[in-house]
C-alpha cells in the first residue's frame, strides 16, 4: 500500500506528482526546488541561498511522513551548473553533517522553473 504525504510547509506539487510517498517503511520525496512554501520562486537567488530553501523543503516533506535529515539514505542533487558543487555543498553539508547518506549529485540540462537546484531523498520512516 502506498501512502501520500503532503504538507503546506512546503511548495504545493504543481503536476502530477505527490511531494513524497511512502510504503510504511521508506519514505521517496519528489524533487524539491527552491520555492517557499506561499510559491515564491528563488530562482535568482545565489546557489547558497536556492539550495538552503529546497533544503528547507525536503525537510518539511520528510517530517510530513514521519522522518527527518538523519533518516535519509539517499540523496540526489541536481544542479543547472556542476560549477556550483561546492557552493551547494557547503550548504547541504550543514542538513548531513554526522552521517552524511549516500549522495549523487549531477548536472541536469535544465531544470523546473529555471532554478539552480532540485533536491530528492529516499529515507526510512519512523
Amino acid at each position: 500500500m502506498t501512502d501520500i504525504v503532503h504538507t503546506d510547509e512546503a511548495p504545493a506539487a504543481v503536476g502530477a506528482y505527490s511531494q513524497a510517498t511512502s510504503n510504511g517503511d521508506l519514505v521517496f520525496t519528489a524533487g524539491q526546488i527552491p520555492m517557499t512554501p506561499d510559491g515564491e520562486l528563488l530562482a535568482d537567488a545565489d546557489i547558497a541561498t536556492q539550495t538552503e530553501r529546497a533544503l528547507e523543503n525536503l525537510t518539511a516533506v520528510l517530517s510530513a511522513a514521519g522522518a527527518d535529515p538523519s533518516d535519509v539514505l539517499k540523496v540526489t542533487v541536481f544542479l543547472a551548473d556542476i560549477d556550483d558543487f561546492e557552493a551547494m555543498n557547503e550548504v547541504y553539508a550543514g542538513y548531513f553533517d554526522e552521517e552524511p547518506p549516500a549522495r549523487s549529485a549531477v548536472q541536469a540540462g535544465a531544470l523546473p522553473k529555471g532554478v539552480g537546484v532540485e533536491i530528492e531523498a529516499i529515507a526510512v520512516s519512523e
